[in-house]
C-alpha cells in the first residue's frame, strides 16, 4: 500500500478502535492521533496474527486486513490506558 493508503487505513482503524474501546464516553482524539494508533495498531495486529497463525499478514484494502488492524489498535489502546492508569480511574 502507498503512503496515502496507509494514512486512510490507519485513520479508519484508529477511529474504529477508539469507538470500540471507549464507546459513548470516548475522548475526542485528533486525526493525527487516530492515524498513528491505526498504523501502529495495524503493525501490532500483524505481529499478533503472525504469532497466532505462523503466517505473515500482507495488508490490503480488505475486511481481513481491516479487522487485524482494528484488533491491533484495540490492543494498543487498552495497553496505553493500562499504562496511564485511565482504566482504574474510569471504573
Amino acid at each position: 500500500m502507498g503512503l496515502l493508503a496507509w494514512i486512510v487505513f490507519g485513520a479508519l482503524a484508529g477511529w474504529a478502535a477508539n469507538v470500540v474501546v471507549d464507546g459513548r464516553q470516548r475522548r475526542r482524539r485528533g486525526c493525527l492521533v487516530s492515524v498513528l494508533i491505526g498504523v501502529v495498531g495495524a503493525a501490532l495486529g500483524g505481529l499478533i496474527y503472525r504469532l497466532i497463525t505462523g503466517r505473515e499478514k500482507f495488508f490490503e484494502f480488505d475486511f481481513g486486513s481491516f479487522g487485524v488492524a482494528v484488533l491491533g489498535a484495540i490492543v494498543l489502546l487498552v495497553l496505553l490506558k493500562a499504562v496511564t492508569g485511565e482504566l482504574s480511574r474510569r471504573r
